[in-house]
């Protein structure tokens, strides 16, 4: 009945990495545009299942696996040295500042 050798397997393993990364991580993309975030979630399952049934399960998620190392350097060394917390993406004004954000966030709103 159950089977880890099928393509649907692999998209529920993609789609639940995308998923935590989302919840984990998503602070960071707080003033991305919805279609700027959907289409980076679509590329990446796509991307994904493409390597999956083209290069086999193995490569994938090997991919997927390395992937993790430049996320951590960004998190931990890049945003470390802008004085910027890497899991909390704290002080907001040095976050906006090195993503090129206006940090007055109200602004548009007030008018």
């Amino acid at each position: 009945m159950w089977s880890v050798n099928t393509i649907w397997f692999d998209m529920f393993i993609f789609s639940t990495v995308l998923l935590l990364g989302n919840i984990l991580m998503g602070h960071f993309e707080e003033r991305t545009s919805r279609y700027r975030k959907l289409i980076k979630s679509t590329s990446f399952l796509v991307l994904f299942l493409l390597i999956s049934v083209f290069l086999g399960k193995l490569i994938s998620f090997t991919v997927l696996g390395v992937l993790f190392i430049p996320v951590l350097y960004i998190h931990i060394v890049v945003l470390g040295k802008h004085g910027i917390n890497g899991w909390t993406g704290e002080p907001k004004d040095k976050y906006y500042e090195f993503r090129g954000w206006d940090k007055d966030i109200f602004k548009n709103k007030m008018k």
